[in-house]
C-alpha cells in the first residue's frame, strides 16, 4: 500500500470520529488536572487533533477565564471535561454553553440525566465514559453523543479492566455513536488497531505531558521520561473496610508513605480512637494537593506523579505536533508494511 492508498485507508476509518470532533485527526487529548490546560490544548488542537480543558475542581469563574483564554489560542474545535461530582456542575455546564463550546466531556461517573439533557437543549454534544457494555447502553439511550472507553492502562482513576477487553466487548455492540478508546495507547500502530475493531477515534493522555506546550513542572517530565510501563502503578487498598479509588501513578515516596499512613488509621480505629467516616476521611484526604504539587511545584518524592502505563514510551520533550505526527506514522507505516508483505 503506497502512502497515498494508506492514508485515505486512515482517513476511512476514523472518518466518523473526524466528522465527530471536527477535526483533521480523531485523536483526543486526555483531560489531565493541571496539564490539560490552555497551552498543550491549544496545541493539540492546532495540531489536528482535540484539545480537551480539564476543569478538574475549578470554580465557574475559573473555568470561563481559562475557555476564554483557550479561545484565543486556537481557531480549532476543542472540549471541556467537567467532573460530574462537582457542587456546581449546572453553573460550569451554563459557561460552556455561554461561551458555544461545541462538546463537553462528563467524567467521573454516571451523568445526572439532567446534566445530559441540558448540554443538549444548549446545543453542545455530550461525551460520556462508560466503564462497561451496560454503562455505555445506559448512557447511549439517555441522550450521550459519543462514548469514550478508557482502561485500566491510564494514569490517574482507573477501572478493573484492560483497555483491549473493553474493546472487545464494547466495540462490536455500541455502534449507534462513536466510541473512542483510551488507555495505554503509546503508538500510531497501536491506534490504528483500536480503529480496525471499529473504534471511531483514540484518547491519548500520558505521550502529552512531556509535550514543549505542557507546563508541566521539568522533574515531572523528567519522571516520565526515567519512567518504565512497570513503574506506573495502582494505588492499593489494604483494608476493604476503607475503600480507596485505585488511582495509577509512579510510585514514589508519597505510594510508600500512603501505605504506612492507611496502616496507622486502620490501628487506630481498630483500637477505637477513630469512628469509620473519620478513618475513611483522613485517608481520602491523604492525595489532597499532591497531584498540583507534582505538576506544578515539581515535588515528584512526595506528590503524585500520575501516569498510565504507556509512559515507557515517553521517551524525550517534544512539540505536540510531533507526537501526533509520529502516531500517523506509525499507522501509515503499519498500513505500508501490510501491504508490502501481502505483495
Amino acid at each position: 500500500m503506497d502512502r497515498d492508498h494508506a492514508t485515505r485507508h486512515l482517513d476511512a476509518l476514523w472518518q466518523r470520529g473526524r466528522d465527530f470532533l471536527g477535526t483533521r485527526y480523531a485523536i483526543m487529548g486526555g483531560a489531565m488536572t493541571w496539564v490539560s490546560e490552555r497551552n498543550l490544548v491549544s496545541a493539540i488542537s492546532n495540531a489536528g487533533g482535540f484539545g480537551v480543558i480539564a476543569s478538574g475542581s475549578m470554580p465557574p469563574h475559573i473555568l470561563e477565564a481559562e475557555l476564554k483564554a483557550t479561545l484565543g489560542m486556537t481557531q480549532q474545535p476543542f472540549g471541556v471535561n467537567l467532573i460530574t461530582l462537582h457542587p456546581q456542575l449546572d453553573q460550569l455546564i451554563d459557561v460552556c454553553l455561554d461561551l458555544k463550546m461545541t462538546h463537553i466531556v462528563l467524567a467521573g461517573g454516571l451523568p445526572p440525566g439532567g446534566a445530559l439533557k441540558k448540554i443538549k437543549e444548549g446545543g453542545a454534544k455530550a461525551v460520556c465514559f462508560a466503564p462497561a457494555v451496560a454503562i455505555a447502553k445506559k448512557l447511549v439511550k439517555s441522550g450521550a453523543d459519543a462514548i469514550v472507553i478508557e482502561g485500566m492502562e491510564a494514569g490517574g482513576h482507573i477501572g478493573p479492566v484492560s483497555t483491549s477487553v473493553l474493546a472487545q466487548e464494547i466495540l462490536p455492540v455500541i455502534t449507534e455513536v462513536p466510541v473512542f478508546v483510551a488507555g495505554g495507547i503509546g503508538r500510531g500502530q497501536a491506534m490504528l488497531g483500536y480503529l480496525e475493531m471499529g473504534a471511531s477515534g483514540v484518547q491519548l493522555g500520558t505521550r502529552f505531558v512531556c509535550a514543549t506546550e505542557s507546563i508541566a513542572h521539568p522533574n515531572f517530565k523528567k519522571a516520565f521520561i526515567r519512567g518504565a510501563a512497570r513503574d506506573a502503578v495502582p494505588s492499593t487498598q489494604i483494608d476493604p473496610r476503607f475503600p480507596v479509588i485505585p488511582v495509577r501513578a509512579l510510585a514514589n515516596e508519597g505510594t510508600r508513605k500512603f501505605m504506612d499512613m492507611q496502616r496507622q488509621v486502620i490501628d487506630r480505629f481498630n483500637a477505637g480512637e477513630l469512628d469509620q467516616k473519620a478513618a475513611q476521611l483522613e485517608i481520602e484526604h491523604f492525595w489532597a494537593g499532591a497531584l498540583r504539587r507534582a505538576v506544578i511545584d515539581g515535588d515528584v518524592e512526595t506528590g503524585s506523579v500520575m501516569a498510565g502505563q504507556s509512559v515507557g514510551m515517553v521517551t524525550k520533550e517534544e512539540p505536540t505536533a510531533d507526537i501526533i505526527r509520529d502516531f500517523i506514522e506509525g499507522a501509515l507505516a503499519a498500513l505500508a508494511d501490510r501491504r508490502h508483505l501481502q505483495g
